[in-house]
């Protein structure tokens, strides 16, 4: 009869120092990495947020400066003097809309002038205010001039 001899654990130098360690280091080495990688895409995602406002604001900023050259055209008609400003609402033209302009179809824009009088020259303060609005978030930009009559 063959007889088996017993597991001696001389013939392992270290047996109970290695028992699990390879286990531990590997949950540990994925613990880190998942950190990282959840570092990383938060990076990413905030990275692409303060893209989208800077574009919203560009594009806010765009139509600011839209108004205020519509503004400025109405104030200072090419071929004519220069005329008093008017509230938007007695202005024949109407406040200038961005529809159709590819872009700009979720902006808006309103315009303020007041003007005065001063030793037979005319001085213009004219405000316009773009706002664009997307998926419920609103950027707006403020611009302003002043100018004088000839």
């Amino acid at each position: 009869m063959s007889h088996k001899r017993p597991f001696r654990a001389a013939n392992f130098p270290y047996p109970s120092r290695q028992k699990g360690s390879a286990l531990v280091i590997a949950i540990f080495i994925i613990i880190v990495l998942s950190a990282l990688g959840a570092a990383l895409v938060n990076m990413l995602d905030s990275s692409q947020e303060g893209v989208a406002y800077e574009v919203l604001g560009t594009r806010a900023y765009t139509a600011a400066q839209s108004g205020l050259q519509w503004q400025l055209s109405e104030v200072f008609p090419l071929g004519s003097v220069a005329i008093t400003c008017k509230n938007q609402a007695d202005i024949n033209s109407i406040t200038p809309t961005f529809i159709n302009t590819q872009g700009l179809s979720q902006c808006s824009v309103s315009v303020s002038c007041s003007d005065f009088e001063l030793d037979s020259i005319r001085y213009y303060s004219i405000v316009s205010t773009g706002q664009c609005t997307i998926d419920g978030e609103v950027t707006s930009r403020t611009v302003a001039v002043e100018a004088r009559s000839l």
